[in-house]
């Protein structure tokens, strides 16, 4: 180890003028400072190296506080989002919930109103064919088609041969009916004349469809006038030829195609109505 030039120098200026244990002395104390030096020095890196360590510590340590920062940043602004969301689906939800509410209410009402209906064409048919159990049963069938309530009557018993005038058996078994009609006044009637495919010309009928109409207002003019049904609820129609319930080939088909037909219905106002889905909440 090389001795520092300051400490030659003092050694010189004191071995002239001191004596030996002096100088001794002076050179412990030069040596011991300088190992003060050489430890403070030490000391010194050591702190600077820790100082850096804990600097790096401290930039690791920011730079993991801005990813945490933003990271939070990005889930609150996701968080937010699905807060939107949410708000969006739960009103989504609610209405979609309320038209089916809606719907079911509709189905219910619906299926109560068929319901309701179909006990009336029971109790129809019922009181129909009770009152109507004195006439042949191939001259007059009742049954429900369709959900409403049919009575077919052959044209023989109620008008002559190509005529549209009513027979006087016919106003009795028109009467049985119109008596059952006006118990529900909640009904409307359509009277329907059909006839057989055998040609007609007269003086007041051009064809088949004059006939059939002239029937059916026939009838529909007896009940009003004589059973005293209200003529709004009633709708007078001639179908000619063109709906046989069997074929025209045969004397007995062309007999079962001569026939008129009264139809018991709902008002069709009340059941167009009621035919109306309801309307969406909002909507």
């Amino acid at each position: 180890m090389k001795t520092p030039i300051f400490v030659v120098i003092i050694l010189a200026l004191f071995t002239s003028c001191v004596s030996q244990k002096n100088y001794t002395q002076a050179l412990n104390r030069a040596e011991a400072c300088e190992n003060d030096l050489k430890t403070s020095e030490n000391a010194r890196v050591l702190l600077e190296t820790n100082l850096a360590n804990e600097i790096n510590k401290t930039k690791g340590m920011e730079k993991e506080i801005a990813y945490f920062k933003s990271t939070n940043t990005n889930l609150l602004e996701r968080l937010s989002d699905l807060s939107v969301v949410s708000k969006s689906g739960a009103e989504s939800i609610k209405k979609s919930l309320e038209a089916l509410n809606e719907q079911n209410k509709y189905i219910k009402d619906l299926t109560s109103s068929m319901q309701r209906k179909d006990s009336i064409n029971l109790v129809l048919v019922m009181n129909l064919k009770r009152s109507l159990d004195n006439f042949d049963d191939e001259d007059i069938s009742i049954e429900v088609k369709k959900g409403v309530v049919y009575i077919s009557i052959s044209d023989k018993m109620l008008f002559r041969s190509g005529s549209y005038q009513i027979s006087n058996r016919a106003e009795e078994v028109i009467g049985k009916i119109a008596k059952i009609i006006n118990d529900h006044n909640e009904l409307d009637i359509l009277v329907e004349g059909h006839t057989d495919n055998v040609p007609i010309s007269t003086e007041c009928m051009v064809d088949n469809w004059d006939l059939s109409v002239k029937r059916a207002t026939s009838i529909v003019r007896l009940m009003q006038t004589k059973f005293g049904v209200q003529p709004e609820r009633m709708t007078a129609g001639g179908r000619s030829e063109f709906i046989p319930k069997d074929t025209n080939e045969s004397v007995k088909g062309r007999a079962l195609n001569r026939r008129t037909e009264i139809i018991i219905l709902p008002k069709l106002d009340q059941f167009f109505e009621l035919l109306e889905p309801p309307v969406a909440a909002g909507n």
